[in-house]
């Protein structure tokens, strides 16, 4: 039985519940995975009306994409399947990251995708990373093409400033941009948000649960116990910066309480509130490996926040202490 509501992708003709879920953890960045449990939980998405399924060819070194081909063909009638492209990896170096824009490592990144995945087109194509020394509009240029060949239907961007996606949209329609939008992190509100709200952009904002620390579930670093889990690496989650941010969720729970619903449902629906005060589409993709989690997720998509309590919560981002990546070099915020 589905329980979303549905919202557009820009103005690509494309339709999706207006809550997505992000893939990344299923292969990648949080430690082991229970693949069995992982599917069950892709198919209890699509019962409950989420469509928007999110990966990149680079989570698991492309492993997520091929985990997901089976869901994905299955219900292909279904299923809004978003990947990107742009960070590349290496197989000798599993920590390497470099940031790639050339249209000819995107025509070569398309078509591995595609094989990957098992399917002839790719609903939403984002490009996942910017590199400065290559023209954003020479990318999209090139991702236009994939449009043109059929092997895409629509364009996103992630992570790219309100200057840099005018630039892109005035070579192509950009359907969605998707950047790091929760309590913690509103950096995007500077001019990603107000840009995408003019050009009618919708926007996808990732880790709105804020890596799991709006959740209530982390209260001190030696929580992360997995080595491989990546929030080591993250200022937020380290040190002073994990027992000062910990602070921080006392009106989430509050209002939770006072509600009688977890902090992420709290978290989630301010997310879904920007869309009001922003004037623009919010679908957010918060990821997650778990059946529970994700039903509590998606319930969160029809639970509307007072004023009163929109403005209790709205100082939080401003006493986050350290920033959401070590590098933010390749952020949007990083270039503004």
């Amino acid at each position: 039985m589905n329980s979303l509501p549905t919202a557009a992708l820009g103005a690509s003709g494309i339709q999706v519940g207006a809550q997505g879920l992000g893939c990344m953890g299923i292969s990648d960045f949080y430690g082991p995975s229970d693949l069995t449990e992982s599917r069950a939980t892709l198919d209890r998405a699509l019962e409950l009306g989420v469509t928007l399924f999110d990966t990149a060819d680079m989570y698991g070194a492309g492993h997520n994409e091929e985990f997901l081909s089976d869901f994905v063909r299955a219900n292909r009638d279904r299923v809004v399947l978003a990947t990107k492209f742009g960070i590349a990896r290496k197989a000798d170096d599993p920590t390497y990251r470099g940031i790639d824009n050339s249209p000819e490592y995107l025509r070569k990144a398309v078509d591995a995708s595609l094989r990957r995945l098992g399917i002839d087109t790719i609903d939403l194509y984002y490009m996942h990373r910017r590199d400065p020394a290559v023209p954003i509009e020479e990318s999209v240029g090139a991702m236009a093409e994939l449009v043109a060949q059929g092997k895409v239907r629509a364009l996103g961007l992630s992570e790219v400033t309100g200057k840099e996606l005018h630039a892109a949209h005035a070579v192509h329609p950009i359907a969605a941009v998707q950047s790091e939008w929760s309590l913690f992190s509103r950096d995007v509100e500077r001019s990603a948000v107000p840009t995408a709200a003019e050009l009618g952009v919708t926007f996808v904002p990732y880790s709105p649960l804020g890596r799991g620390f709006l959740t209530g579930s982390f209260t001190a670093a030696g929580d992360l116990a997995d080595g491989k889990d990546f929030r080591h690496m993250q200022p937020r989650y380290s040190g002073d910066n994990a027992a000062h941010n910990v602070e921080l969720l006392a009106p989430l729970r509050a209002i939770a309480d006072e509600r009688g619903i977890s902090l992420a449902q709290v978290a989630l629906a301010w997310v879904h509130a920007q869309a009001d005060v922003h004037g623009l589409t919010v679908v957010p993709i918060p990821g997650t490996r778990s059946r529970t989690r994700l039903a509590d997720n998606v319930a969160a998509a029809t639970i509307s926040l007072t004023a009163d309590e929109l403005a209790t919560l709205d100082p939080i981002a401003d006493k986050v202490a350290g920033d959401r990546y070590a590098d933010m070099s390749f952020t949007s915020v990083g270039r503004e």
